[in-house]
């Protein structure tokens, strides 16, 4: 059926073109048409003979080599990824770590400073203690020197004051026995 058509379209096509020829188409006239179809064919299979042997394998090793190239690509970034991931997971480990360990650092850092603290505290306090009882000390030594001077010192201002309001001197012992006894009350 095909080439029925084909024959009856080229049959009215030839038909036609006898007549277009005469009116100034050369191209259309059938003495030349043998010489028309000879330089179609070989052009087009010229060109065809370039495109399917040269031009397309060369596209072909083009996209081909493309393809190899985006998938080795994508293959090297899965394992950098891969790679980026275990890093990844590696720093986070030591940063817990770290982390974990700068806690015990602290702590223990902590609790030595709290024990040192306190050892300085105790060590303080005692030496705070020492010092009270060695002021107690010498107050009590003080209490006791001041109380004999001062009865010293009353025996010798009450013997000044009877030598001169009476004018003669009192018995010693008795001005001692008198103060010692008034400065008792005074001790307690």
């Amino acid at each position: 059926m095909k080439r029925i058509i084909s024959f009856l379209a080229f049959a009215l096509f030839a038909a036609n073109s006898v007549f277009a020829a005469e009116a100034g188409m050369p191209q259309l006239d059938p003495t030349y048409w043998a010489s028309q179809v000879f330089w179609l064919a070989i052009i087009f299979s010229s060109i065809y003979f370039l495109i399917a042997k040269i031009f397309i394998p060369k596209i072909k090793s083009n996209i081909d080599a493309r393809e190899d190239k985006i998938r080795k690509d994508i293959e090297e970034a899965n394992l950098l990824k891969e790679e980026a991931d275990k890093k990844l997971k590696k720093y986070n480990a030591l940063i817990e770590e770290a982390k974990v360990n700068a806690k015990k650092i602290i702590s223990d850092s902590r609790k030595k400073l709290n024990e040192d603290i306190q050892m300085k505290k105790n060590q303080i306090e005692k030496e705070i203690q020492k010092e009270i009882e060695n002021a107690e000390k010498e107050i009590q030594k003080f209490k006791i020197s001041s109380s004999n001077k001062v009865g010293l010192i009353s025996e010798e201002i009450v013997s000044n004051i009877i030598k001169n309001i009476f004018g003669e001197d009192l018995n010693k012992s008795s001005i001692k026995a008198t103060v010692s006894e008034i400065t008792k009350g005074y001790k307690n």
